[in-house]
């Protein structure tokens, strides 16, 4: 796999690339459609990644395009080592990662390791296999759906409890997010070691990294919230060894929806992630620029701890999910809802379902104000597809 690197020789560049690289999010299916079907395709992104470097992009960050039944945009994987039809075919993603780099544009993509579809070939073996066989505990089993009791339900709106009934195992399989989304089990080898080919398969196409997606969850234990556990900490120096020792210049961005504290430990002593969003920050922008008061944004990087040197906080206004506002006070999202979201269509789970401009009546300059804040705070910061012209 080290061979396929001779394709990218800007990879023997600087190692901290990340540091001061602007990344631009981009959802495939409706960025640029270049056959009229209606839905935007890798062909398409690869005809306009001129615009991209144009812009001052240094990196992009493709959300989910992987084979899905599209329950959740993507995030229902059901083929980690495919594209979706509808995006076009892996020669199609090929071409792209080698065009972006003959213009020095390096490719992110997501590594949704949490979870999967339940129409993906591993649950659809598991619930078939007989209890506590190792097919069977790809996921996580209970006869009872009592355990695990402290757990938050993420998605209040949607889902009644963590798990749900399963027909055909004839018990209740354990999911953080959907009901259609069963979580893996790491506790199992097998599952470690099918989520490090993934890893290896698309590295070796060329990518230069992973968003791993919902990171946080991964392991669970009696007795705790299942969330930020040390055994998850000790997968993910595992995974950054095995990325380390066959790749060069990898990055790997955590996606830990968490109080500073409790994110920077993604970082560790710098042998995890080289980067994590610093999502409570991201709302304290919205309220400044309101409030007419820089308070909130130096209130929470006073609260925010040093990291590694090697390693960096990603900061956005916007992207895909709702603006959360898990990370604040019952206070704070209170005011949130008031100036931002009057309109209770708008709230979805615990956040705004809105775009950037909207967000700010259209305003130009509050609009450059803004991200004139994301530009100039530590950090390297994540651009919305689109968000660059309201």
């Amino acid at each position: 796999m080290a061979t396929n690197d001779k394709k990218y020789f800007w990879r023997d560049g600087d190692p901290l690339w990340y540091k001061d690289a602007v990344i631009y999010e981009v959802h495939v299916r409706t960025f640029y459609d270049s056959d009229g079907d209606g839905t935007g395709d890798f062909p398409g992104l690869t005809e306009k990644l001129d615009y991209l470097q144009d812009l001052g992009v240094t990196a992009i960050w493709l959300l989910p395009f992987y084979p899905s039944p599209f329950k959740d945009d993507g995030y229902d994987v059901s083929n980690y080592a495919g594209v979706h039809p509808t995006y076009g075919t892996l020669h199609d993603f090929r071409v792209l990662l080698r065009e972006a780099n003959h213009r020095g544009l390096r490719v992110i993509t997501e590594l949704i390791l949490n979870h999967t579809s339940d129409q993906h070939p591993w649950f659809q073996r598991a619930r078939r296999a007989k209890a506590e066989s190792p097919g069977r505990n790809f996921y996580v089993w209970s006869d009872t759906a009592e355990e695990f009791k402290e757990t938050r339900i993420i998605f209040k709106d949607f889902e009644s409890s963590n798990w749900t009934w399963d027909p055909v195992a004839k018990a209740y399989f354990w999911h953080r997010f959907y009901s259609h989304q069963p979580d893996l089990n790491f506790d199992n080898p097998l599952v470690r070691q099918g989520v490090l080919r993934v890893i290896d398969f698309w590295l070796g196409l060329g990518v230069s990294g992973f968003r791993l997606d919902a990171v946080p969850y991964l392991y669970e234990r009696e007795g705790t919230n299942c969330e930020n556990l040390p055994e998850t900490h000790s997968f993910l120096r595992e995974l950054r060894r095995h990325v380390d020792e066959r790749f060069k210049n990898r990055m790997l961005l955590a996606e830990a929806n968490q109080w500073p504290e409790d994110a920077t430990a993604y970082f560790a002593e710098g042998d995890e992630c080289h980067m994590a969003y610093h999502f409570p920050l991201m709302p304290r922008m919205f309220m400044a620029i309101r409030m007419e008061d820089r308070f909130p944004i130096i209130n929470i990087l006073q609260n925010t701890p040093s990291v590694p040197d090697t390693c960096q906080w990603a900061l956005f206004l916007r992207n895909h999910d709702e603006l959360t506002l898990e990370m604040v006070t019952d206070e704070e999202r209170d005011y949130m809802y008031r100036v931002y979201a009057r309109d209770t269509q708008a709230r979805l789970n615990l956040g705004i379902r809105r775009r950037l401009a909207p967000l700010l009546n259209n305003d130009r300059k509050k609009i450059e104000l803004i991200n004139g804040l994301l530009f100039s705070l530590p950090g390297t910061p994540v651009i919305y597809y689109g968000d660059e012209i309201g």
